[in-house]
């Protein structure tokens, strides 16, 4: 070693003399782009729209389904309408449900989702049944039989995703 030349402790050494690792600039970017939505904040999202998408298994346990489909947040649970088929199936059976609801805000290039994850149920108590019927929710297909399902969530999580560098003619 020169002794003319001077070693400054690493302690002492300016922080920008480091420089980056790709993947924590990517995970810093991310983290800008990305924000998780609390709880309230996503039953404020769910409250405020009534069209989503219901996730589950088909009854043989074999192939997933996502059906649309008009609802509404009562108290704490997604409810919606249908007649016999798919849907009241897996409520019948008690069949673990997720359900999606999203959204983009074109002008500001940012976009949201919602997820429920839970059990659908179908709704027999006579006092809610009462409360849900003077309500203006109606199924995607209306018909004479309607019963009401409701997913009682064991997970409610959120994101909202920062859309960026997209060509200006993405939205339409």
């Amino acid at each position: 070693m020169n002794p003319t030349t001077k070693t400054i402790p690493r302690h002492e050494r300016p922080i920008a003399s480091t420089p980056a690792k790709p993947d924590l600039v990517r995970e810093t970017q991310m983290t800008r782009r990305v924000q998780a939505l609390t709880v309230s904040e996503c039953r404020e999202l769910l409250k405020e729209h009534h069209f989503g998408r219901l996730a589950f298994v088909d009854a043989v346990g074999v192939l997933p389904v996502i059906i649309p489909v008009n609802y509404l947040l009562d108290e704490d649970t997604v409810v919606f309408r249908t007649d016999a088929g798919s849907k009241l199936d897996a409520a019948v059976r008690g069949a673990p449900v997720a359900f999606e609801v999203d959204g983009v805000d074109q002008d500001r290039q940012v976009g949201w989702s919602v997820v429920v994850r839970g059990r659908a149920e179908v709704v027999t108590d006579p006092v809610k049944l009462a409360d849900l019927r003077q309500t203006p929710l109606v199924a995607w297909h209306p018909r004479a039989n309607q019963r009401y399902v409701r997913i009682k969530p064991s997970q409610v999580i959120g994101r909202r995703i920062a859309i960026a560098d997209l060509p200006p003619n993405w939205w339409g």
